[in-house]
């Protein structure tokens, strides 16, 4: 019965991310036919699809009886006899009970195993380290974040170790044990280089030996993400993102960028830079700074929360000023701060605009801490009555600022899941 197949399924986008060079992207192997060859697929292939298939219903799901599968994958029961029996097997699932109450026999209930797998998410952020460690059923094992005070890579780098140590320690498992870790970070993977590029704020992350590192701290199979991607993907999983198949996530905090989701997918573009916004030649207003533009992008110096703290400081305000301060401040109707704060809406309303003349998204969701910032996604949207063809709904995020890790956790599940079936057909 292993030459049954109900559907082809593919990984999700996390098969975008970057891996260590040379490996496979996540669920090559359990396509329908043969990599590049157009042939059809190996009986193995075959069995792991269908693995995939019943795995992904238990998941969906819940506890299913092997007629749930059946009636819900289109599978015969033997075919379903057989790939349960190998799912449970390699300790991917275990028996949930038995369903009682109903007519008939009663019938077993399976249920995902979550201690098959770990997954780690980690977020290298401009201040903040945080994390979290889940099983394969998604229970978050651990959670933490740190303020970073690290003033070199290499330090910075030291704390995320530390930072996934003690997470591994709370949830009692090995960190040599954890199936996938994905770290979300600023930047994109550049393949001549081996290393990241575009890290913005945090330039020192753009060295090869970076990545290296990581490498040898958590494994060949690492993925490391785009933060912002990350964000999308837990907007899309947990947030407003679930009600649409296409919209924007943009960013706007200590450093701006944008996750786009197009027909219920990531989309990356070519060269992994789509959603590089803080490139976009929009430089207007008091906040931004040449050589900042330069390191940055024009728009990221013009309209991060280091620009915002600037265009105050040329207004005229004293003392402590933060990009939090500013929004209270304008909020408390200081005339200073509240041009200011009406200057970032309208740059932002303005990046907007761009993005809706070239991908026309049903959604726009602001995160970030300025993105987040009360009334502002208001303000945002009345800019954009003035310059856009058509008005998007837009949203503040519901995500905390745990947004990246849950993003990672998301990315990092897919990609455990396809790498254990592909070990369990293999093993089978």
């Amino acid at each position: 019965m292993t030459g049954e197949v109900a559907v082809t399924v593919t990984s999700s986008d996390t098969a975008g991310a970057v891996e260590a060079p040379g490996g496979e992207p996540a669920g090559a192997e359990i396509l329908g036919v043969s990599p590049g060859t157009g042939q059809a697929a190996r009986p193995q292939l075959i069995r792991a699809l269908n693995e995939q298939l019943l795995l992904s219903q238990i998941r969906q799901v819940g506890p299913c009886s092997r007629a749930d599968l059946a009636r819900l994958s289109g599978l015969s029961k033997p075919t379903v006899s057989l790939a349960l029996a190998n799912v449970e097997r390699s300790g991917l699932v275990r028996i949930a009970g038995q369903r009682t109450g109903v007519p008939g026999r009663s019938a077993r209930l399976y249920e995902i195993r979550p201690e098959a797998g770990f997954v780690l998410g980690l977020d290298i952020g401009q201040h903040y380290l945080r994390g979290a460690l889940a099983d394969l059923a998604g229970e978050i094992r651990a959670q933490h974040s740190t303020r970073t005070r690290a003033t070199s890579v290499r330090g910075r780098l030291a704390d995320l170790i530390d930072l996934a140590d003690t997470l591994c320690e709370e949830a009692g498992v090995a960190r040599n044990s954890i199936t996938q870790t994905v770290i979300g970070s600023p930047g994109v993977y550049d393949p001549r280089r081996n290393a990241m590029a575009l890290t913005g704020g945090l330039s020192g992350l753009s060295r090869p030996a970076v990545l290296t590192g990581l490498r040898e701290a958590f494994g060949q199979d690492l993925v490391v993400e785009n933060d912002v991607d990350a964000a999308a993907l837990a907007e899309r999983a947990h947030g407003h993102g679930r009600e649409f198949a296409s919209f924007a996530f943009v960013w706007i905090g200590t450093g701006i960028g944008l996750g786009l989701v197009l027909d219920g997918r990531l989309h990356r573009g070519a060269h992994g830079v789509a959603g590089e916004i803080a490139y976009m030649p929009i430089s207007e207003g008091q906040g931004t700074d040449e050589e900042d533009a330069r390191r940055r992008g024009a728009l990221e110096a013009a309209g991060s929360a280091s620009a915002v703290v600037r265009a105050a400081r040329r207004a005229g305000m004293r003392g402590q000023v933060s990009a939090r301060s500013v929004f209270a401040s304008a909020a408390r109707g200081d005339e200073r701060a509240t041009a200011v704060v009406a200057g970032e809406a309208r740059l932002v309303a303005k990046a907007i605009s761009a993005v809706v003349t070239v991908v026309d998204p049903e959604l726009v969701v602001l995160g970030g801490g300025i993105g987040q910032a009360p009334g502002f996604a208001a303000a945002v949207t009345a800019e954009l009555r003035g310059l856009s063809p058509v008005l998007p709904e837009v949203r503040v995020s519901a995500l905390g600022t745990d947004a990246v890790v849950d993003g990672c956790l998301a990315s990092g599940t897919e990609l455990a899941w396809a790498r254990l079936i592909r070990l369990t057909a293999y093993a089978g």
